[in-house]
């Protein structure tokens, strides 16, 4: 992926940008753990349409700058009406936040004073039929952030083994049925290979067996297969190093997870970085490379208030987890 700045400002808002803003989760919470207000360099590292990157803006006023990063043009050109006439410096990248350092870098910036993560698909990915993400909305088998990537989930789901996509729905998805969802997958794409969303959540949702859950029961087949087409349990872990790497002394991490894959790894991250190590118990000298770079700001995954998640159901699972950056600690 290429680094393409699409926009930058300040500018003149549309009218209409405002209102195309998507409900961005846990905001005040994480207003208050950034701290935008005292100033700097602040980077909302999964902007999508820009909603979190508007407000932290808006609490920067002209006392810094403001860049975002997204792998979706879409979710791009939104954002940039979205920030348009604030009143700081704003930037927005084309690119992966894996790739953070070299992204800022084009901008002469080393240092930076807050970065926040979002994780997984926007409402936006989920609210176009056409990306794939959905279940509910009748699409290509795609969920791809990036549209130049070359790989589907329609490539996963008629391509890969038995055993391979068993192990997807299980380690992705905590799906407790995967094998015999893998198999039926298998035998069925030997006759017809799945290209639609409803095709194979509709296939999924005949071989469940009946609970009296509430969720879909296509759900964590859907989650397992968008983590795998994205690679983006490698990407947490590689986009939260690069921004350690990043921030300045003082300087906060905020990021908010919604499946166990991401709470696993976030938790680890803070502890491994704060100073604890995460090897396993029969390791007798320690292997992790633990090492006192962070204070972490949250004991516990902060949940979103009741009133959030039924008004805003992506919420629902979502955690978030902050840290902030020792004194004297910057690489």
């Amino acid at each position: 992926m290429g680094n393409k700045i699409a926009q930058t400002g300040p500018g003149t808002a549309p009218e209409e940008g405002i209102e195309r803003l998507h409900k961005p989760v846990m905001l005040e919470e994480c207003l208050a753990f950034l701290e935008p207000a005292r100033g700097g360099v602040f980077v909302d590292a999964t902007v999508g349409p820009g909603g979190h990157a508007r407000a932290i803006g808006e609490a920067l006023g002209n006392k810094g700058a403001l860049f975002g990063i997204d792998l979706d043009p879409d979710a791009l050109a939104i954002a940039g009406e979205n920030l348009a006439g604030l009143q700081c410096d704003w930037h927005l990248m084309r690119g992966n936040y894996v790739d953070m350092s070299g992204l800022l870098a084009a901008f002469g910036v080393q240092r930076i004073d807050g970065v926040l993560f979002d994780f997984g698909p926007s409402s936006l990915d989920l609210d176009q039929a056409e990306k794939g993400f959905s279940f509910r909305l009748e699409g290509p088998l795609d969920m791809r952030y990036d549209p130049q990537a070359t790989t589907t989930a329609r490539d996963l789901v008629n391509g890969l083994p038995e055993h391979e996509l068993a192990r997807i729905f299980w380690e992705y998805g905590d799906e407790i049925e995967a094998r015999r969802i893998a198999r039926a997958i298998e035998r069925q794409r030997a006759q017809h290979p799945f290209n639609t969303t409803v095709e194979l959540a509709e296939f999924v949702a005949r071989l469940k067996r009946r609970t009296r859950s509430r969720i879909h029961p296509a759900t964590r087949v859907f989650q397992a297969l968008r983590i795998a087409t994205n690679d983006e349990l490698s990407n947490v872990e590689r986009g939260l190093e690069t921004a350690l790497t990043l921030l300045a002394p003082g300087a906060r991490l905020v990021a908010i997870s919604y499946h166990s894959g991401e709470h696993r790894l976030l938790k680890w991250f803070l502890r491994k970085n704060s100073g604890v190590c995460v090897c396993p118990p029969e390791v007798l000298r320690c292997e992790c490379g633990a090492r006192d770079s962070l204070s972490v700001l949250t004991k516990r995954g902060v949940s979103p208030s009741f009133r959030e998640t039924r008004e805003n159901p992506r919420a629902r699972s979502a955690k978030l987890r902050a840290a902030q950056r020792r004194d004297g600690d910057a690489n």
